[in-house]
């Protein structure tokens, strides 16, 4: 059956995550949690009609391992990951193409996206709005999308802004007091 939702459940260094597919790819992914009960809780709001799976088919299972590899520290690249984000307004859908094109450890600010998008500033909210209701975060990373004062923002995964600070941390951007700013040590250049 084409329309069949299925998921499972992963434990990472940083918790419990949930991954959820269709035929056509990834349509839902819950960051990690403290438990696996909590992910799964928050995975099945999304897709309360989705059978749990296990072992996951191996291209499940390879994003997976990449996510996996993501929260231990290592470098990956989400962005050939096969979604199926099913109906979005207009908009959204070029917002999560926009920022799935943002690289490991670039930031961009909800405004900055809007303009990409040759859309006024008055979107920057819009741009928020999707990046809330973005169905697969870290495959389209949301963390990346900061506040234009430099703060690093609102966001609705477990554990909050803290959980975007560690993610854009893991890529080498450094968060202090809730405000981004590269991280010029790996320059040699100090503070």
């Amino acid at each position: 059956m084409t329309g069949e939702r299925f998921y499972t459940l992963f434990e990472t260094v940083a918790g419990f995550a949930a991954i959820g597919w269709s035929a056509k790819g990834v349509i839902s992914f819950r960051l990690p949690a403290g438990t696996a009960a909590e992910a799964e809780r928050a995975l099945l709001r999304r897709l309360p009609d989705a059978r749990p799976v296990s072992p996951a088919p191996p291209q499940v299972q390879a994003v997976i391992d990449d996510a996996l590899r993501y929260f231990a520290g290592e470098r990956v690249d989400f962005a050939r990951v096969p979604v199926d984000l099913g109906a979005q307004e207009p908009f959204f859908d070029r917002v999560y193409i926009a920022v799935r094109a943002l690289g490991w450890g670039e930031t961009a600010t909800y405004g900055a996206i809007a303009k990409q998008l040759a859309a006024g500033p008055e979107f920057a909210r819009d741009v928020g709005q999707a990046m809330a209701a973005n169905p697969v975060p870290l495959i389209i990373p949301c963390h990346r999308v900061t506040a234009a004062n430099g703060r690093i923002g609102g966001f609705s995964a477990p554990g909050g802004s803290l959980s975007k600070a560690r993610m854009l941390e893991i890529e080498g951007v450094e968060v202090r007091d809730g405000v981004v700013t590269r991280n010029v040590p790996q320059l040699g250049l100090g503070f």
